[in-house]
């Protein structure tokens, strides 16, 4: 027997349970397919840029207070090593509390978890594992495991949000960068104040956010380095790190546990099928410079929500719905994948003739209000701030 949806949604991430939890009053009946058993925790303590403009969606979710205390980002530095020229954005000079929060991936899970077992009951399957997707034409139809048993719904709109479940679905592009992130907490001599440091390095970028009262470090460099910095005692890791961002925290004092993860760029060629929409990590897999991945995911779920909101029943899933969400989220999705692979392709190399246009960019741009402003509004908001 074949059970029937208005939409299902597969992946119960952030971003899947973001979309559930948009169309919750709507009076559609999302059901979403998530592959992690429900006993199971959540222990990924990766740390999360969250724009001010997603704070905005999240309270719109009711998920927001369910964050905190998230620490609040106040300003940005950027510079890059051995050259001159940084710029700093500050949220009062774009009249914002803040221009971002940080908080850990789990933390962040359990929120939207939390908020879509109360307000979509019943309507999220635990443990789903999706072996297959087909797009059709009237309806699209998921084929799913739970508890050994095959099981197949079938909806109207089906909308893919983990990455994983894509297979073949649809076409790919995907950068290897040749980089891996170094992940931790760090303690420094000097407060952070609650700036966020952006900092390009030969190897590849390095990010040090607030995090309480420490920082969350991503480490960027090539993977060898990178394991090698993951396998070193705590002073040597600690004076490495201290020799590639500088003097302005002062010593670092004390890291964590530390992760490695790899890095690349993956992105769907289109993300309005037969039926079938892609938004987040099944949509765009971005590096972590500049903190847009999950941002731009989650106004991929923001604004497919308000076209299946704004379409008439009938026209959920239809051509017409999907081909105006691919319209909405193209500019985007296409500055988004732009900006962070310019960063990483421009900053990540110490070609001297680069490193001087870098330097002059950096200092334009420290110098020209209206040029931050314009950089930190797309930052915040995407290509619509």
């Amino acid at each position: 027997m074949v059970e029937t949806a208005d939409i299902v949604v597969v992946g119960g991430g952030p971003v899947g349970a973001a979309l559930a939890l948009a169309l919750a009053d709507s009076g559609l009946a999302p059901v979403v397919l998530e592959s992690r058993d429900p006993d199971v925790v959540i222990g990924d303590s990766r740390p999360l840029a969250l724009s001010y403009g997603s704070r905005l969606i999240l309270e719109r979710l009711g998920a927001w207070e369910g964050l905190a205390p998230a620490t609040p980002i106040d300003s940005i530095q950027v510079s890059q090593q051995g050259g001159f020229g940084r710029v700093a954005l500050a949220a009062a000079e774009a009249h914002l509390p803040a221009l971002g929060y940080v908080v850990d991936y789990a933390r962040l899970h359990a929120a939207l978890a939390q908020a879509l077992i109360r307000r979509v009951p019943r309507r999220a399957i635990a443990g789903a594992r999706v072996t297959a997707i087909r797009p059709g034409h009237d309806a699209a139809t998921v084929q799913f495991t739970l508890g050994g048993a095959a099981n197949t719904i079938a909806a109207r709109l089906v909308v893919v949000a983990d990455g994983g479940a894509l297979q073949d679905l649809a076409s790919t592009r995907k950068v290897d960068y040749q980089q891996t992130a170094v992940v931790a907490t760090v303690a420094s001599e000097l407060p952070h104040r609650n700036v966020a440091f952006e900092r390009f390095t030969v190897g590849g970028p390095l990010a040090l956010l607030p995090c309480g009262g420490d920082l969350a470090l991503i480490w960027t460099a090539n993977p060898g380095r990178a394991q090698d910095l993951s396998g070193l005692p705590a002073s040597d890791f600690l004076r490495r790190l201290h020799e590639d961002f500088g003097d302005r925290l002062g010593a670092f004092t004390a890291v964590g546990a530390r992760s490695v993860f790899p890095l690349t760029l993956r992105y769907a060629t289109d993300v309005a099928l037969s039926r079938t929409a892609l938004i987040g990590n099944a949509a765009q897999t971005l590096h972590p410079v500049a903190g847009q991945g999950f941002n731009l995911g989650l106004r991929d779920a923001w604004e497919l929500a308000g076209e299946i909101v704004h379409a008439s029943p009938e026209a959920i899933g239809s051509t017409e719905m999907l081909g105006a969400y691919r319209a909405r989220r193209r500019i985007d999705r296409r500055g988004g994948i732009w900006f962070t692979d310019s960063l990483v392709r421009l900053f990540s190399n110490d070609i001297a003739p680069l490193s001087a246009t870098r330097g002059i960019a950096l200092a334009l741009l420290g110098c020209l209000p209206p040029a931050r402003d314009f950089v930190a509004r797309r930052m915040i908001f995407g290509a619509r701030g």
